[in-house]
């Protein structure tokens, strides 16, 4: 839409009201909680790293051939922060970044004659904040300061995803959202575990003299105290490989603290919590070894819902791939266009499609022989 003196008129979005987009309740300490779940509960960092490494490979096709070798040795070899380099480390890490805070921001790095594009930052979500600029279709950035936040004057530098943003809202929501009550159940029923086993595990003995008579109550004191010290050197000895009998006369009764009571079992309610964090992730049980039962049917629609998920973060990353190759194209005086081509997920898509393929062809040939 333009105006009558051919300027660019911004259109209105009457749906886009201040609060859906102001008021969006972003608070930066949960990000530490997210790190700390992800820290302290190893099946999730297994999970989310497993995500990132099914995401695959891919090929950036550019329109113009002549382009093609520029643009793949700028993408194998553009600099990552201070110690990457490709853009599938910065892609890796953007997607780390958004999968545990739902959102992930990075940067193109210009030189200071803004000529040519000197690397690639993945930036600190915690230092940045976005809002919409004179229209709710345009973003503008600002950075945490020690004197406020300052205005970013480049965001068109700026790479930007959110991941499932509410109607109306800027930021995304983190893929551990509502894990927190559960790593929390689960971490205390692995504490009490650990303290079960202090108690019950290690074994302690309760060793009790029993007089007999009138004649050993008044020795009962010091016999007790020899007692006390030929075990407790023959459990000393016993640390050091060396076996000791323990021989004695009188009534003694030794016994094992704890030995009726019975370890509490954890295996089910352990399952459940286990259960309810890979269904919010979406990776299979079989993924991370654990040897759940499940017929080759369920293992197989398990692997198809992983792929849906897998592709939907495909297109979350496809136009921050899309914009980093444009503009070194675009540098470089070329208007090309470009498409991001990637790798099937697994050998078993490939089986599948293969398969695909026979059964249409054998059905053309069916086909064509009864016409």
């Amino acid at each position: 839409m333009f105006s009558s003196e051919n300027t660019p008129v911004l259109p209105a979005v009457q749906t886009a009201g201040a609060r859906t987009i102001y008021d969006f309740p972003v608070h930066f300490y949960t990000y530490d909680l997210f790190d700390k779940i992800r820290r302290t509960v190893p099946i999730i960092d297994a999970a989310i790293s497993k995500l990132i490494r099914l995401i695959g490979s891919f090929h950036v096709q550019c329109s113009d051939p002549k382009q093609q070798r520029a643009l793949e040795t700028f993408l194998f070899n553009v600099p990552v922060g201070l110690t990457g380099q490709s853009i599938y480390s910065f892609i890796d890490s953007y997607l780390d970044s958004l999968l545990i805070y739902g959102n992930a921001v990075g940067e193109i790095v210009l030189d200071k004659k803004n000529s040519y594009i000197t690397g690639l930052w993945n930036g600190n979500i915690r230092d940045i904040s976005v809002a919409p600029a004179s229209s709710p279709m345009e973003r503008q950035f600002f950075l945490h300061t020690k004197d406020g936040e300052k205005l970013l004057p480049h965001p068109e530098r700026i790479l930007f995803s959110a991941l499932k943003p509410p109607s109306g809202g800027i930021y995304g929501i983190s893929l551990l959202q509502g894990l927190p009550a559960l790593a929390n159940i689960l971490l205390r029923i692995y504490e009490s575990v650990g303290q079960n086993f202090d108690r019950a595990g290690n074994i302690r003995y309760a060793v009790t003299y029993k007089p007999s008579d009138s004649s050993d109550f008044a020795y009962a004191k010091e016999r007790a105290e020899v007692i006390a010290q030929e075990w407790s050197a023959g459990m000393q000895a016993a640390r050091c490989g060396e076996i000791r009998d323990f021989v004695s006369v009188g009534d003694i009764d030794i016994k094992v603290i704890g030995a009726d009571s019975e370890m509490p079992s954890t295996e089910i309610p352990v399952r459940q919590l286990l259960e309810q964090i890979l269904s919010k992730l979406s990776v299979p049980p079989f993924l991370l070894g654990l040897s759940w039962s499940s017929t080759e049917r369920m293992s197989a629609q398990q692997a198809d819902i992983l792929t849906s998920e897998l592709e939907y973060y495909r297109r979350l990353l496809e136009p921050v791939i899309r914009k980093i190759s444009l503009s070194f194209l675009q540098l470089h005086g070329s208007f090309s266009d470009v498409s991001i081509i990637w790798d099937n997920i697994n050998l078993q898509d490939e089986v599948e499609l293969a398969q695909a393929r026979l059964y249409s062809a054998q059905a053309q040939e069916i086909e064509q022989n009864l016409n």
